[in-house]
């Protein structure tokens, strides 16, 4: 693998671990770039999706203390997830872009990742988390998914 190229990142899903975490990363962080990476999730159920995330980018990130989704999206609402070996806080936000989830470190380092729909072709989805694990793509998480 390039040392520029995107990181494809499987963890396993706490629900059933046979299942990776679809996510890919830009290989390093970009002053420019809106977006760090793309996040397929299987479903919209955060208790089901959100744990698989959270270990997927402990192994890049180190310890995630928050993730931030789109109320109007996802099911669920629950404070406090269980990720790993701790938990994750939860917070749920009306006016968040639903193509949008936010990943805070420990060390406060913001993590901002396309959600591409569950219901995206193989396709679509490798494209769209592509373009957002791509440093050079300055588009924001809608226009990916529109395109």
């Amino acid at each position: 693998m390039l040392a520029d190229a995107p990181l494809t990142i499987a963890a396993p899903n706490t629900e059933t671990a046979a299942e990776p975490a679809r996510l890919v990363l830009a290989p390093a962080r970009a002053d420019r770039a809106v977006l760090d990476g793309g996040w397929w999730p299987r479903s919209w159920d955060a208790a089901a999706e959100v744990p698989g995330l959270v270990t997927a980018l402990v192994a890049r990130y180190g310890p995630i203390r928050h993730v931030m989704l789109s109320r109007s999206t996802w099911g669920g609402g629950a404070r406090r997830l269980p990720a790993g070996s701790g938990t994750v806080r939860m917070g749920w936000f009306a006016s968040q872009d639903s193509a949008l989830a936010i990943a805070i470190t420990d060390h406060d380092d913001q993590i901002d990742l396309l959600v591409v729909p569950p219901t995206a072709t193989p396709a679509a989805a490798d494209s769209a988390m592509a373009a957002a694990a791509d440093p050079a793509d300055d588009r924001h998480a809608q226009t990916i998914l529109a395109a």
